[in-house]
């Protein structure tokens, strides 16, 4: 192969590596970053120490987010990892859920009896268990 043809290959590697890997990625970061600088007192944010609030003060970068009842911490705007939902959405979901048929009370489900033999069938007996739980 040619030393131009080779050019050509590696400038192709690249353009389809950029358009496959770089270029969402980037994305991504922009559209994270958007909705990290739209939040406001109200919504409801998971922090990137995994602790979750509600903002109550917003100025400028710096935020004061309520973690519990009357606990506030201060941060910045790169402190939060995500903003939730509404809390109406969630609601929603859970009306999905109610609406599915359950057994009436007396009924056996017959999938559940036929899963809880299996577990039982394949459990291990503890006695012979010599495995170390590291």
């Amino acid at each position: 192969m040619s030393g131009a043809g080779f050019l050509i290959l590696m400038v192709l590697v690249f353009v389809v590596f950029y358009v496959l890997a770089v270029r969402p990625q980037r994305q991504r970061q922009a559209e994270h970053q958007s909705r990290i600088d739209r939040v406001d007192v109200g919504d409801d944010v998971l922090t990137t120490g995994g602790i979750y609030g509600t903002i109550l003060q917003a100025e400028g970068d710096d935020l004061v987010v309520e973690i519990a009842e009357g606990v506030e911490v201060h941060m910045t705007r790169r402190g939060i990892a995500a903003v939730l939902p509404p809390e109406h959405e969630d609601e929603e979901d859970d009306e999905e859920y109610e609406d599915e048929e359950e057994p009436a009370s007396g009924e056996v489900d017959e999938g559940a009896v036929a899963g809880e033999e299996e577990s039982l069938t394949g459990a291990i007996d503890e006695t012979s268990w010599t495995g170390d739980r590291r």
